[in-house]
């Protein structure tokens, strides 16, 4: 038999991976919170709460909560590769993209961006394996999806040739960020840009809602 705060920390876990898909960020944090506090020693529960807060953007609580992850967690190999994101030093992925993306014209701005995407993707990843053989390969996705979100003038091909990678298998890293991210063009989280299109979006979607309302008005 299922004990009740076990199963409590069950139903809020699942409750907020669903928040987290539709990005109801708050939500998700206040479940996974819930979890956590239901089930203490469920690492999946700390983990999936660092994974909140790094999609809204709040590294600083997601590597905190990171730690509370790393006292439960009882897979070596994963626990090793979460406390390397506490190292200072830049890793091999890393020191790949910020040489590479420098050449291929794109700006610090986006390098700086380049090196948040890595780091929520690890997070976002979760404690499935994360095998890294050809650095090169990863940072070439990375720089493709940065160039992406922001509309750079680089495009695949030159990316896998400045890489020396194959075209193919760098798109297909590129999508496993866009899935693990939910990345989207003008991503608000990568673009550096100072007009964001989609705000021009937002803004005609808010029109049109008040035009509908007004034409519906008896």
């Amino acid at each position: 038999m299922v004990a009740k705060s076990t199963q409590h920390g069950i139903e809020q876990n699942k409750a907020g991976l669903a928040f987290y898909e539709a990005w109801n960020l708050e939500q998700a944090i206040a479940a996974f919170m819930e979890a956590a506090r239901a089930d203490p020693d469920n690492p999946e529960y700390h983990l999936n709460l660092s994974r909140a807060y790094a999609r809204g953007g709040n590294f600083d609580r997601a590597m905190n909560t990171l730690g509370e992850y790393l006292r439960t967690e009882t897979k070596s190999d994963v626990a090793d590769r979460y406390e390397r994101l506490f190292s200072t030093a830049l890793d091999e992925v890393e020191s790949k993209f910020i040489d590479v993306m420098g050449r291929l014209g794109m700006s610090i701005q986006q390098i700086g961006k380049a090196i948040q995407m890595w780091l929520e993707y690890r997070i976002a990843a979760g404690r499935r394996p994360l095998r890294i053989p050809k650095p090169e390969l990863w940072a070439a996705a990375i720089t493709y999806a940065v160039a992406k979100v922001n509309f750079a003038d680089v495009n695949r091909s030159n990316i896998a040739s400045a890489y020396q990678v194959n075209e193919r298998s760098l798109k297909e890293k590129y999508d496993e960020l866009i899935e693990t991210l939910d990345l989207m063009p003008a991503d608000y989280r990568y673009f550096t840009g100072d007009q964001n299109p989609l705000d021009k979006l937002v803004e005609a979607a808010q029109i049109l809602e008040e035009l509908d309302r007004r034409f519906n008005e008896e």
